[in-house]
């Protein structure tokens, strides 16, 4: 390493956020600029570790010790190339990405971890603006059609991958943009959509072809996608959301997280939607059932909609403020409590908490009924929650948004027509070379994996085009980051 000393000299450091009373005014990413030498040294404080362990933390199998010492030695160009071998997204990850490498960086034991996630962003935003991220076109064509089902990233990443290597590629999109829960389900707080833009272009003038407003099962069958196309991804996540069946659901200003996130990223789009088909919080008392990343979402959006109150409620209990060593040890990726932005913009958090009943007026949602609970394991190690006598209470609710997670993918329609096998958690099956039980129909990301990060979708994508190039060509030279 350039700088073997850097993790003792240096501390960790990440940029600043805009002050909370003017962020929560826009809808720009929350983060201030980051100076250089400030980069150059975070990367310095990678270490000659022996064994990076956050390779392995990394599903994509980043490189990521070479280039952080490329930064720090200030050879940005070599340390865009490097990230490129691994990540097709960096730009994607280094703003979405839970980091589980920092998780697993051996700095990481006693210390600060490296700022790894910070640096990967930096070296990618820096390599748009210098022009180093430029089309690359292939010469050749090997006469193979694949048609790619959803363009969330794994989508993405698969249908550029099997681009490269010279296959005709077209991404189907029911939605009427390109990017799946990128475009739609990411506020743009979080990640502007003009980062995902640039490279959709970028990929479109590489030969990439794009169809949006395509809903597959519905307004093209699977069986005419099979005809035409010598080979069929299906990568459309799992958008089957989980539900809260219980007295008062239906109420008015009941929804899921889905149906609140897209409608404002539409408006911040520059879509023009009627006001009575808007989801617009502004001076209401608003509650977000569920305490992880989508329902931190909800919460920045709520902010910016100028809402009177929120809450976010989590049947769990609060995790720990510190890593325990004994049931989450290094290099697990830490199970720490942690605030996003969102949380520093204000609402409340309760957990250990759940729901009883939707409670409202002449149909439209007022209150919840909830009651504080506790966590039991059982024998079996399967969790049950016991309600705590007496702590039964009304919370004011004029909107709640329902953010507890997916439980796979939606089977009506395409998966039906295909007739592709699930598994027993109802995600799609397939084989080690990510082919499913019908021949030439591959499948990646969440629609196989169950709902994750967006790191594993890009891997996914990644290792099932490498599977895809193998069943066209009978062999193939793309690497694929899982067996």
């Amino acid at each position: 390493m350039g700088k073997p000393t850097g993790f003792l000299e240096y501390e960790k450091e990440l940029p600043g956020r805009r002050p909370v009373e003017l962020r929560v005014l826009d809808w720009n990413e929350v983060y201030q600029p980051f100076e250089e030498e400030k980069i150059k040294s975070q990367g310095a404080r990678c270490m000659d570790c022996g064994i990076p362990f956050c390779h392995s933390g990394c599903p994509l199998g980043n490189l990521i010790p070479d280039w952080n010492d490329l930064v720090y030695r200030n050879r940005w160009e070599e340390a865009i190339d490097r990230l490129h071998e691994t990540n097709n997204f960096p730009e994607f990850t280094g703003r979405l990405c839970p980091a589980p490498c920092e998780g697993s960086c051996v700095l990481g034991i006693n210390s600060d971890s490296v700022t790894i996630k910070q640096i990967e962003v930096s070296i990618i935003d820096r390599a748009f603006e210098e022009g180093w991220v430029t089309p690359q076109l292939r010469d050749f064509q090997t006469g193979k059609k694949v048609a790619v089902v959803g363009s969330g990233p794994a989508g993405l990443a698969a249908a550029d991958q099997l681009n490269r290597v010279g296959h005709t590629v077209t991404v189907f999109e029911r939605d009427d943009r390109i990017g799946g829960l990128l475009r739609y389900g990411i506020p743009e707080f979080k990640m502007e959509k003009k980062v995902l833009d640039r490279r959709l272009d970028l990929m479109a003038e590489e030969g990439v072809i794009f169809k949006t407003g395509v809903h597959v099962g519905v307004d093209v069958t699977a069986q005419n996608l099979r005809e035409e196309f010598d080979a069929v991804l299906l990568a459309g996540g799992a958008r089957a959301a989980r539900d809260l069946p219980m007295p008062g659901r239906e109420l008015k200003g009941t929804y899921f997280a889905m149906e609140y996130l897209p409608l404002q990223n539409k408006l911040c789009e520059g879509d023009t939607i009627p006001e009575e088909e808007q989801i617009n919080v502004n001076g209401k008392d608003v509650v977000i059932i569920g305490g992880g990343d989508t329902g931190a979402d909800c919460l920045g959006t709520a902010h910016r909609q100028g809402a009177a109150s929120i809450r976010q409620l989590e049947i769990l209990p609060r995790p720990p403020e510190d890593r325990d060593e004994t049931a989450n040890p290094w290099p697990t990726y830490p199970n720490i409590y942690r605030s996003s932005a969102a949380h520093e913009e204000g609402g409340e958090r309760n957990y250990s908490i759940s729901t009883k009943r939707f409670v409202g007026e002449n149909g439209v949602l007022k209150k919840l009924d909830v009651v504080d609970v506790e966590m039991k394991r059982g024998e079996n190690g399967r969790m049950s929650f016991e309600e705590i006598p007496g702590t039964e209470r009304e919370i004011k609710a004029d909107f709640v948004f329902l953010a507890m997670g997916f439980l796979g993918s939606e089977r009506t329609g395409m998966l039906e027509e295909l007739g592709v096998n699930l598994t027993d958690r109802g995600n799609v099956a397939r084989d080690k070379n990510w082919m499913t039980n019908v021949p030439g129909v591959f499948v990646a990301g969440d629609m196989q994996r169950g709902q994750s990060l967006i790191v594993w979708a890009i891997a996914e994508g990644r290792s099932c085009a490498r599977g895809v190039d193998l069943y066209l060509m009978g062999e193939s030279d793309l690497p694929a980051p899982i067996d």
